[in-house]
């Protein structure tokens, strides 16, 4: 089975409890990972806002979107937004092949089982959501195209001036 068919058959399984709303206005379920400097709790960002990406190694607009991701770390850090991509891949050489071609300039963690991508209720790579500050959802996004940058931004640039 490809990755691509085993992670589509992991994300459509049943969940225990009734699939979360990525609605804005609703909690971002809280989760830790590993990261690649050890574990990564969203938690421990409380207090900031989160651009929390999901994307696997086998999407293609998650490698345009990388670059860009790298640039609002950049930009918007030392305004207090935090960039945490998580990725789905089942392998983590995927995900380590694909960021040895892709560098990353954010936090990036690892879900292999995708226990985190169910609990957000992912459904395509690459989707993303802005967090304020005391957990809540701001904004949710799905894709990557050339008007993604600027919907996004616009939605950040408001959110970190409130």
């Amino acid at each position: 089975m490809s990755a691509r068919a085993a992670l589509a058959l992991m994300l459509s399984l049943p969940l225990a409890a009734p699939a979360w709303s990525a609605a804005p206005g609703s909690a971002a379920p809280q989760f830790s990972l590993p990261g690649r400097d050890g574990q990564v709790a969203l938690a421990a960002y409380r207090g900031k806002h989160v651009y929390l990406d999901f994307w696997a190694s086998w999407c293609a607009p998650c490698k345009r979107s990388f670059p860009w991701m790298g640039e609002l770390q950049k930009r918007f850090g030392p305004s207090g937004l935090v960039v945490v991509a998580v990725d789905v891949d089942a392998t983590r050489a995927d995900a380590d092949r694909f960021l040895a071609d892709v560098p990353a300039g954010f936090t990036v963690t690892f879900d292999p089982a995708g226990s985190v991508a169910r609990q957000f209720a992912i459904k395509g790579m690459p989707s993303s959501m802005l967090i304020d500050p005391s957990g809540q959802v701001l904004y949710v996004h799905e894709g990557f195209t050339k008007s993604t940058p600027q919907a996004v931004e616009k939605h950040i640039e408001q959110a970190l001036k409130k």
